[in-house]
């Protein structure tokens, strides 16, 4: 599962849906939409950072900006663990 961390109304974060969409690696993986402005803790880590793509297993991220090629290496050190 990763997760993206977002906020509604984030033009970056639907160009980083765009991304997702388009990497065929991305499929698969679970991914879900985690909206940072209900969660304080969240706001405060991530508010200037987002999209920040997030591996809540392994703890690893991929923050924005992110083309096909560096997703594509973040899902490999993920399945490589």
């Amino acid at each position: 599962m990763l997760e993206l961390l977002s906020t509604e109304g984030c033009h970056l974060c639907d160009l980083a849906i765009d991304v997702l969409s388009a990497c065929p690696e991305v499929q698969d993986f679970e991914v879900d939409w985690v909206e940072i402005a209900y969660d304080d803790t969240l706001m405060q880590t991530y508010a200037e950072r987002i999209p920040v793509l997030r591996h809540p297993a392994s703890g690893q991220e991929l923050g924005w900006p992110f083309d096909c090629d560096q997703l594509q290496k973040f899902l490999r050190s993920i399945a490589a663990g």
